[in-house]
């Protein structure tokens, strides 16, 4: 005899409710990887992002919504083969699909090798943006998986301190709970304007948020 348990309950709940999200088939209709592009979208709509010609980071880009996203906000004709107006430099520790015009490694960018890749391919340019969809491998324990969200946010504001231009933004993913108000903390520490948005299309039950963290501060001890 089969029992169903609570996880499967759950997972059959969260199933039905992704192939019925209005999300999901908008990505698919529109050829994007993830609903996840929508998220960008939003948080670029609001506050104005990314222009042709800016030069993006994409940390935690796998699956690649973001980078897609970015590669159509970059080209003069959205998606068009071959007509990109900037550069986009994303990075997983996990594997992505190729995308036309974005510039993959594959690796943690926290590791020398990599991150020597990457400054290598910034060259002497500052960064227009930096985008961070990074989450961890939760689990289950609150106190470790806030640590360990806290740990990938600051390693996007320590990369955008040292490689973004003086203008230039960090969008962020966050989760509400401990060690949440020490990030916010963090980025009114490093930025001239912060903001918190959670986009529509993040489902209602997720505590996932975004910090947009807009100008650098001169120094990290201004304001």
């Amino acid at each position: 005899m089969k029992v169903k348990t609570k996880s499967s309950k759950v997972n059959k709940a969260w199933l039905n409710d992704h192939v019925n999200d209005p999300y999901v088939k908008l990505a698919q209709k529109e050829g994007f990887r993830a609903r996840a592009a929508y998220k960008l979208k939003e948080i670029d709509d609001t506050f104005h992002l990314f222009r042709p010609g800016d030069l993006v980071v994409d940390l935690g880009a796998s699956p690649g919504a973001w980078s897609q996203y970015l590669r159509r906000r970059l080209s003069p004709s959205g998606a068009a083969p071959g007509s990109l107006n900037g550069r986009i430099i994303a990075v997983d520790i996990l594997p992505m699909e190729p995308i036309e015009g974005v510039d993959f490694l594959l690796g943690d960018f926290r590791e020398p090798a990599i991150l020597g890749q990457m400054q290598a391919m910034l060259g002497q340019r500052k960064v227009d943006a930096v985008v961070s969809d990074m989450a961890p491998n939760l689990s289950g324990v609150t106190s470790v998986d806030s640590a360990r969200i806290s740990h990938l946010v600051e390693l996007a504001v320590d990369f955008s301190c040292q490689h973004l231009q003086h203008a230039g933004a960090l969008v962020a993913k966050v989760f509400h709970g401990p060690g949440y108000s020490d990030l916010v903390d963090l980025f009114r520490g490093r930025f001239k304007s912060v903001k918190v948005i959670k986009p529509k299309a993040s489902r209602d039950r997720s505590s996932e948020t975004f910090l947009v963290g807009l100008g650098l501060k001169s120094s990290k001890t201004e304001g």
